[in-house]
């Protein structure tokens, strides 16, 4: 039970973090806006946002290796390991969005208001696509609560499952195709929102190849089948790509 509640709690605070996240990066009512104006000066703000990105990507990458976690679970009971994985998180986004420093510089400009529109429409469209695929490979298990209830219930979680729900049989990773469209779909680019989207596409790209290593190591010769007929962030939907074999490690 209190795993349960643990894992609730921690899944309101992710829920909060992710539109606070979603308005920042939109310039969508929040005190400090991705494209903000500036508050200092631009070498002093570069490194502050570049530290916060940091903390971001090593936050994820430790916590998610298997070595981390086998120490870790000595620590934090199994059943807590993934909501306090969310809870580190979502703290760092929240410290990510709320310390970052707004740099002046427009890199581009969209004024044609049928083109800007469809550019804003590409930012909501990927975050639909992100959370569709959340719930498409088990919604619940990758934010911590079914691990709650699961123990609750005194179940066991099944092992993860080689299937391609959807999404999956167009494109690998549609959680960061998500991502990346939202970051990079903006009218206005400015030169702290051109950071913002580079790091944080570069560390996904990172990302990508670790998770897929363990996807590999998980389900050998069947993944790097999947891998080879079905691209990475791109969609595909050609016949090849629907007929690709089917896989996700949650």
């Amino acid at each position: 039970m209190l795993a349960l509640i643990y894992g609730s709690i921690v899944y309101l605070l992710f829920l909060g973090s992710f539109l606070y996240a979603v308005g920042f990066i939109g310039n969508l009512g929040v005190p400090v806006p991705l494209d903000g104006p500036a508050m200092r000066p631009a070498g002093e703000a570069l490194a502050i946002d570049l530290a916060l990105l940091a903390l971001f990507a090593v936050q994820h990458s430790v916590m998610a290796r298997k070595g981390f976690k086998a120490w870790w679970t000595k620590i934090v009971p199994p059943v807590a390991e993934r909501s306090t994985f969310v809870l580190a998180a979502s703290i760092c986004l929240f410290l990510l969005c709320w310390y970052w420093q707004p740099i002046d510089g427009v890199v581009w400009s969209v004024t044609n208001e049928f083109a800007a529109t469809a550019i804003r429409a590409a930012f909501w469209l990927g975050w639909g696509v992100l959370l569709l695929a959340t719930f498409l490979i088990n919604h619940f298990e990758l934010f911590g609560l079914r691990q709650g209830f699961a123990k609750l219930n005194g179940e066991t979680l099944p092992e993860p499952e080689f299937r391609t729900p959807l999404l999956y049989k167009h494109v690998r990773h549609p959680i960061y195709l998500g991502f990346v469209l939202s970051f990079w779909a903006t009218p206005v680019m400015t030169l702290g929102h051109l950071l913002f989207a580079a790091g944080s596409t570069g560390y996904i790209l990172v990302g990508i190849w670790f998770e897929e290593r363990d996807l590999i190591a998980h389900f050998g010769e069947r993944y790097r089948a999947y891998r080879k007929q079905v691209p990475m962030l791109f969609p595909s939907f050609t016949r090849r790509a629907r007929s690709g074999a089917e896989s996700k490690l949650g």
